[in-house]
């Protein structure tokens, strides 16, 4: 499972021109998901976003987590993370897994990340096009791969 996490002051889901979901201060978070993601990804991946500390405290210094501010999150399926590029300049897709293994696995991370944050997360829906619109703050982005636990 891969994710790339957007501190931001807002963003917000479009589908076919109307507002599908829209958060003020938290995080985006995009999800790539592979066929041999499972239940401990989703663990393991939800306690790590919700207790990043990389929101400022009164000092000004990146100290607080997403929960501890009350920040609100938008999750936004994204296959194009297991985007594979070494060949050519057409990215293959070949490791993302397919509507029927991505979708339970996509929802179930929701459900946990809401668990963890004691309130709804606002979500994209799964294979539309989609516009999403952010204001990064900071900018700050981190990426995470479950299969590399750095």
């Amino acid at each position: 499972m891969r994710v790339i996490i957007q501190r931001v002051k807002h963003a917000l889901v479009r589908i076919d021109g109307r507002v599908k979901s829209l958060i003020g201060r938290g995080l985006l978070v995009f999800v790539g998901i592979e066929d041999s993601d499972s239940q401990d990804d989703i663990e393991w991946l939800t306690k790590k976003i919700v207790n990043l500390r990389i929101f400022d405290d009164r000092e000004g210094i990146m100290n607080l987590s997403v929960s501890e501010m009350k920040g609100e999150m938008l999750i936004v399926s994204q296959f194009t993370l297991h985007a594979m590029v070494k060949k050519g300049n057409r990215p293959s897709y070949i490791r993302a897994s397919k509507p029927a293994i991505a979708i339970p696995l996509y929802n179930a991370f929701c459900a946990e990340m809401s668990r963890l944050l004691g309130h709804e997360v606002q979500t994209g829906s799964f294979g539309a096009d989609m516009k999403v619109e952010l204001l990064n703050d900071g900018p700050v982005t981190i990426f995470i791969d479950t299969k590399n636990k750095e």
